[in-house]
């Protein structure tokens, strides 16, 4: 199975974001090395349009490639590195803003696609803690079948709890608020896709679908084409860095764990 890392230099929320130091080393070394530690990964390659990105993964003992600063998405940069690899091939999408990533989180989405034939792509969710994550817009919902298969994604608040609403004058978020047992109705989508090479190849050569364009989710592209999407629970929680918030954030958490792990030995 092969892990090809998307490392899109801009960021307009944080500029810099994936060479911002964490622990002594750039951000998208701590995913790199994350992913490395999946147990059904054989290969990490971070395909970046930054000379500076693919530098730093080199001087890390990582796998880079050069592609096109012209992508859109994170798909297809991936699918321009799926163009070299063999026919056949397993890939997963790890996002490189997210150097805590689960290496079991990975390991539980390639498995979901080698022991069942029917999905197209293998994603992931993790439960939401808090009213004020579930009603922000950049956290995805997933709203998935009793068969573990993708129903849509959006960036509102859904399924929407009628009952949980009205007991609170229509105020759902006081509700889930005040009843926070509510929020296990809810999956926060994450952004981990496996795929096979030649169903990505052929879906990032789709064009844009009204829903996608609607809510900016390449996801509801598959679906609308047809594509089943299989949704499988996260081993634990992500971390993904979109703001200096969240880069302290995860900043701390490191340090705790190689204070942790020094105290230990």
């Amino acid at each position: 199975m092969i892990a090809v890392i998307p490392a899109r230099a801009a960021s307009v929320r944080l500029p810099g974001k994936l060479l911002r130091e964490i622990a002594g080393k750039p951000l998208i070394v701590h995913t790199l090395e994350q992913t490395k530690k999946a147990k059904t990964v054989s290969r990490v390659i971070v395909g970046t349009d930054d000379a500076e990105i693919r530098d730093a993964v080199l001087a890390a003992g990582g796998e880079a490639q050069m592609t096109s600063a012209e992508h859109s998405s994170g798909s297809d940069r991936v699918a321009e590195v799926a163009e070299t690899l063999p026919e056949g091939s397993i890939i997963v999408n790890v996002q490189g803003d997210e150097p805590l990533i689960s290496p079991e989180t990975i390991d539980r989405a390639i498995a979901a696609m080698l022991e069942d034939r029917g999905p197209d792509i293998v994603t992931v969710f993790e439960p939401f803690e808090t009213a004020e994550e579930l009603f922000d817009p950049n956290n995805v919902k997933a709203v998935v079948g009793a068969d573990g298969y993708a129903l849509y994604f959006s960036r509102s608040v859904m399924p929407w709890l009628r009952d949980a609403s009205v007991r609170f004058g229509g105020d759902l978020r006081k509700a889930i608020e005040v009843e926070p047992e509510l929020l296990r109705h809810f999956k926060k989508h994450t952004g981990i896709y496996v795929y096979r090479r030649e169903y990505l190849l052929e879906f990032t050569r789709m064009p844009q679908s009204p829903l996608e364009k609607a809510e900016m989710l390449e996801q509801l592209r598959a679906l609308e084409s047809g594509a089943r999407i299989r949704v499988v629970e996260a081993a634990a929680r992500s971390h993904g860095v979109d703001t200096e918030a969240d880069l302290e954030k995860v900043r701390r958490i490191v340090e705790t764990q190689v204070s942790t792990s020094i105290g230990s030995n």
